[in-house]
């Protein structure tokens, strides 16, 4: 996987999305804003891991009904250090967030979106 830090965002109103962009910057995290027509990609595409390529897919679904953020390329203490900043920069919380994982990296955006979504709501 890469060693870039990388946050996927999707579906996240534009004025916290400028707020997690200016912290990001701090910390030196890059930030991808995902549309909507690409969330039928493969997530290690979207985080630009090396060997994955655009798949020629135009997801055409609706958009997702809540925000959903992937971490990439973070370690426990780097994710741990975002959260903490987060929290202290009063951004308001995103309810559904993944690490992206070798088990996961082969999912599309929207196969994450709806696993998740099933986790959080059986919450």
């Amino acid at each position: 996987m890469a060693n870039t830090a990388r946050i996927l965002l999707f579906h996240t109103e534009p004025g916290k999305a400028k707020q997690i962009e200016a912290l990001c910057r701090t910390l030196r995290i890059q930030v991808i804003k995902v549309k909507p027509s690409s969330y039928g990609q493969k997530l290690g595409y979207l985080a630009g891991i090396t060997g994955f390529s655009r798949e020629q897919i135009t997801y055409t679904g609706a958009e997702f009904p809540s925000e959903m953020m992937v971490f990439s390329g973070m370690d426990s203490d780097r994710l741990d250090e975002f959260l903490a900043a987060y929290k202290r920069a009063s951004i308001s919380p995103i309810g559904l967030k993944a690490i992206l994982t070798p088990h996961n990296v082969n999912w599309s955006a929207e196969a994450l979106y709806r696993e998740l979504f099933k986790e959080h709501n059986s919450l």
